[in-house]
Order: C-alpha cells, then sequence, then structure tokens
C-alpha cells in the first residue's frame, strides 16, 4: 500500500513538473522559404533564445511559406484573429490598410538600413501601436536592405524601365515602377519565380538578401544598382502577436518575450538583412551575371521622377486622417535620431 502511495504520488510531481514545462506554445506563421535570413537567422534565433532562458517552459513552433494555409496577403488577419499567434509579413502585403508606415517605404527615403529599422518601431511605439495596429501586439517593426533590380534584359538607364513589367511588393513600390514609366504588377515574394517564368512579369524590385531563396539569379541575368547613399526602395516588416494569445502569457514569460524582441530585435533583423544582401549577390556573381551601376547623374533623374509618389502620398494622407509632410519629417528625423 505505502508502495502505490509513493507511486502515485511520484507520478503527479512528475505530471505537475511536466504542466511546468511548457506553459506556453508560441507558434509563429510566414511567407518566406526556411533558407530565407529572417527565417533561417531571425526567427531561429528568437525560437532558441525564447526556449533556452524560459527553461523549455516556451516552445516556439516555426511554420515557413505559408505552410498553416492562406496567402501572404492573409497573415495580419491571421495573428489579429487568433488563428496563429504571432505572424512575421509586409504591412504592404494588404494594400491601403496600413497608410502611416508607408513613409517608411518612399523612394530614395533611407541611407542608414539598421537606423531606419530603429526609426520605424519607434514610430510604432510612439503613434501606430494605439493607431493602425491596434488589433496587434507589435513585437518587431524593421526594414529591409536596399532595393535593386533584377530583369530579363538590362536596364541601364530610366528610358529602360518603358515597358518592363516589373514586380513590386507593395503600393508604394509599384507606385514608384509606374511613375519610372514600367509596368508595375504586384505580388508577394513566393509568386515571383512562376511569374517570371511564363512571362507575366520581364523583372522585380527586391533587395539582394531574398533572392538566394528564390533562385532569381537562375531566372534572370542583369541586374541593376544604384550609385547613391539614398537607398532605392525599402519594405517594411513586422511581428506581430494575437493580443488575447499575449495577454494570457504568464507574467514572467510575457517580459522574457518583451525582452527578446523589441527595438534591440528590430534594428538586429534589419541589420541581418543587410549584411546578407552581400551572400545573395554573390550567388548572381558567380553566376556570371550582367550588373548594372547607375552613377549619380543618372540616379538623380530617377529619384527626379520619383517625386510624385512623395506628392500623391502626402495628398492621400489627408483623407487617411494624418499629415503625410509631417510625418516624413518624423520619419527622417527618427532616422538620424537612430543613426
Amino acid at each position: 500500500m505505502k508502495h502505490a502511495v509513493l507511486m502515485a504520488c511520484a507520478g503527479l510531481a512528475l505530471s505537475a513538473t511536466s504542466a511546468m514545462a511548457q506553459d506556453v506554445t508560441l507558434r509563429i506563421h510566414h511567407f518566406m522559404s526556411e533558407r530565407a535570413t529572417l527565417h533561417a537567422q531571425t526567427l531561429v534565433a528568437l525560437e532558441e533564445a525564447l526556449e533556452t532562458k524560459s527553461d523549455g517552459r516556451i516552445e516556439v513552433q516555426l511554420f515557413a511559406a505559408m505552410s498553416l494555409g492562406g496567402g501572404p496577403a492573409d497573415l495580419y488577419d491571421q495573428a489579429a484573429d487568433g488563428a496563429v499567434d504571432i505572424i512575421l509579413t509586409l504591412p504592404g502585403y494588404t494594400a491601403g490598410r496600413f497608410p502611416q508606415t508607408e513613409v517608411f517605404e518612399l523612394p530614395f527615403l533611407m541611407e542608414d538600413v539598421p537606423a531606419t529599422g530603429g526609426a520605424f518601431y519607434d514610430m510604432v511605439q510612439a503613434d501606430l501601436q494605439d493607431g493602425e495596429y491596434d488589433q496587434t501586439k507589435i513585437l518587431g517593426a524593421w526594414v529591409h536592405g536596399r532595393g535593386a533590380l533584377h530583369s530579363e534584359t538590362p536596364i541601364a538607364s530610366l528610358a529602360d524601365m518603358a515597358g518592363q513589367e516589373v514586380r513590386g511588393p507593395t503600393r508604394m513600390i509599384t507606385n514608384l515602377l509606374g511613375e519610372l514609366g514600367a509596368i508595375p504588377v504586384g505580388m508577394p515574394l513566393p509568386a515571383i519565380p512562376e511569374n517570371l517564368s511564363k512571362g507575366v512579369i520581364t523583372g522585380t524590385a527586391l533587395p539582394w538578401e531574398i533572392t538566394p531563396s528564390i533562385r532569381l539569379a537562375e531566372l534572370v541575368t542583369n541586374h541593376t544598382e544604384f550609385d547613391s547613399a539614398k537607398a532605392f526602395y525599402t519594405a517594411t516588416f513586422i511581428l506581430a502577436m494575437n493580443w488575447d494569445a499575449y495577454d494570457d502569457m504568464p507574467e514572467d514569460l510575457r517580459a522574457l518575450l518583451d525582452a527578446e524582441t523589441g527595438k534591440a530585435f528590430s534594428m538586429q533583423a534589419s541589420a541581418a538583412m543587410a549584411a546578407a544582401d552581400k551572400v545573395g549577390r554573390q550567388v548572381a556573381v558567380d553566376a556570371g551575371n550582367t550588373f548594372v551601376l547607375l552613377d549619380a547623374a543618372e540616379v538623380a533623374l530617377w529619384e527626379q521622377a520619383a517625386q510624385p509618389v512623395y506628392d500623391a502620398w502626402i495628398a492621400d494622407s489627408a483623407d487617411e486622417g494624418f499629415d503625410g509632410a509631417a510625418t516624413i519629417a518624423k520619419a527622417r528625423e527618427l532616422i538620424a535620431a537612430n543613426q
């Protein structure tokens, strides 16, 4: 009888230990492949940090390439509705839904990549968390490295953009491509290979970092870069969490999640993407592809042609209920403050 009691007590103790060992499971869903920098480096590092520092009380499950279903444009609502706990996405995949965020995607605005990522996070905390992102808890907000053009035929001047059917990831970037004379085609990253292969598009705007994950150097052989301190363009990213999932976490685990995400995480994500640009570019170099570097005089023509993107965005901001010119000024101040 005594042995049975001891065994029962041991079983209860084991059950309690097992329950404590895993208090929270966080499912993170995104659209990129497991080869992409944000998965292989940023999210895997976050997974390891949360599981290790919580002594196993947090389990992180990573789901790449829309493996839980839906399309990239559905990701934000998946977090807002609680279909998943956390998503990583481009706000621009849901065109027009996050208008103030678009300020960081204005052409020739960004110079320093991590500083711009930090500035975006700062603006989220100051203005956007309780505004256009109020349906989710924003854990991170950042930007990718300098955007480039990748095309079937060389683009060596502004005139060469005419007639090019070029993919852009977001509304701001497709607007930019249109002002530059191209035929803009909006589509998420996973759709690029098929649409290039079928001739639906003749080129795409992308940072170098992500190109190996879709084997872009095998699909097009010409790459256009910009000799300018200012980036041709960038795109914004967010790591967003369902509010109930966040609020239901034990206080100490929620504090750990906050410590492992936030501004430092955001700036590191930007820096990791920018650093990986060199790796992605080298793949195209090794493939023997053609590179075009637009000089300062040519870049000035592109920047002048892009000005209507600013004008239209400022005009649209009034309809959205905010001051676009003031938001641009604030974005620039925040970028400067983070350098």
